[in-house]
């Protein structure tokens, strides 16, 4: 007895825990978001692409034939058992197999079964077909972010690295969602033309990620060490969102996948600019920077690859060790934190960054080196990563 206020107590504490929580998320009401997900979404997303119309039809198709036989079956079992039920003096009946009774329920279903499998098999076909592509990218998975590389086609040459928006971790470390597109915002979004057969190659660089848009009806594998491919041909412009759909490790809900669709004269006005983006960070290799110079671009690498992980007071997270008073920070073998950036450590845990250019790894690592209560004097050229690289 003496237990049942405690337990009461408890109660009424979770109770209110619970309507908080759901008077906060009230208050941070969202809209529909175009290209994204829906309030109270019921149904599929609304398709951008063919294939993704293919795939409500089917699905519709389906779920509408299932429905169909089970309400049928389970009428007629249903009305034996009630009809012919003990109370009413009915006897079971005794009786032996019946080759038309087994011949019908084996024929009928199987061809309901291929009835089924021919579209199914026909948009698995087609989902599969990436031939003829007029743009192929290669969109390789990280923990946890996706970097992409123009391979084929119009913008071939171009490649940057796509991270989830500052402000939105902000948010997410706060716990003050806003905005509909709250986690879904990326600093680099894909940017493919409209009308266009878009390839998408996808691969891993440290654990098996899972590139997905809904509203494009696809989804593929990206796993280390392993080629997989998918498509798309987006039918209108705009802004489609999806997310890394396979757990990945502890910032799986930040990695967001974010494409825009233009038309074809923009996309080709937004690859002269990014050419032009390229050609401007195309540093020498040779170039002697300074420390102070080193520092300020370091920071901004830092800000958008490490701090994530290490956090932006270099203190770590967790497992995730910190970079403030490291022992390979302030090694005055400035080799060993070059090697580290270059092949990874710790099975994976810390992933290799050879994807940054010279300039940015030398950079973050000066900046690592002389920053927080990290203040080595120490300088990493270019020229100490290329020959690392080596």
């Amino acid at each position: 007895m003496k237990n049942i206020p405690n337990k009461l107590a408890s109660m009424l504490c979770h109770a209110g825990v619970w309507a908080g929580a759901w008077v906060a998320t009230a208050a941070h009401a969202v809209n529909d978001l175009p290209g994204g997900p829906a309030v109270n979404q019921l149904n599929l997303p609304e398709p951008a692409t063919k294939i993704a119309a293919e795939q409500n039809s089917l699905h519709w198709m389906m779920l509408i034939l299932c429905t169909v036989i089970f309400v049928a079956v389970f009428s007629v079992m249903f009305y034996s058992v009630w009809k012919h039920r003990k109370s009413k003096g009915h006897q079971a009946a005794n009786f032996h197999e019946s080759v038309t009774v087994e011949i019908v329920w084996t024929v009928i279903p199987f061809i309901i079964v291929i009835l089924m499998a021919l579209p199914a098999t026909k948009l698995l076909v087609a989902q599969k077909d990436t031939t003829n592509a007029d743009l192929t990218i290669k969109a390789t998975g990280y923990q946890w972010k996706w970097g992409y590389d123009y391979l084929k086609g119009e913008g071939e040459g171009i490649g940057f690295i796509s991270t989830l928006d500052n402000s939105h971790r902000i948010m997410s470390n706060t716990g003050k969602p806003q905005g509909d597109n709250y986690l879904l915002k990326v600093d680099n979004p894909l940017v493919v033309p409209v009308g266009k057969k878009i390839r998408i190659i996808t691969t891993a660089n440290d654990v098996i990620h899972a590139f997905a848009v809904p509203q494009f009806g696809i989804k593929q594998d990206a796993i280390p060490g392993f080629v997989r491919d998918t498509w798309f041909r987006a039918e209108k412009t705009g802004d489609f969102y999806g997310q890394c759909q396979e757990l990945c490790g502890k910032e799986h809900a930040y990695m967001p996948i974010h494409v825009k669709v233009l038309s074809a004269q923009d996309y080709t006005q937004w690859v002269e600019g990014e050419k032009k983006k390229l050609a401007a960070k195309a540093d020498d290799p040779t170039k002697v920077w300074t420390q102070a110079d080193l520092v300020a671009r370091g920071e901004k690498v830092y800000a958008a690859n490490c701090a994530a992980c290490h956090q932006a007071s270099g203190k770590g997270a967790g497992p995730i060790k910190p970079l403030d008073g490291a022992a390979v920070v302030l090694d005055a073998d400035k080799g060993k934190q070059i090697a580290v950036l270059l092949n990874g450590q710790n099975n994976g845990a810390m992933p290799a960054w050879k994807q940054l250019s010279d300039t940015e790894i030398a950079a973050v690592i000066t900046f690592t080196k002389n920053n927080w209560s990290n203040k080595t004097g120490q300088v990493v050229q270019p020229a100490d990563v290329k020959t690392a690289r080596k």
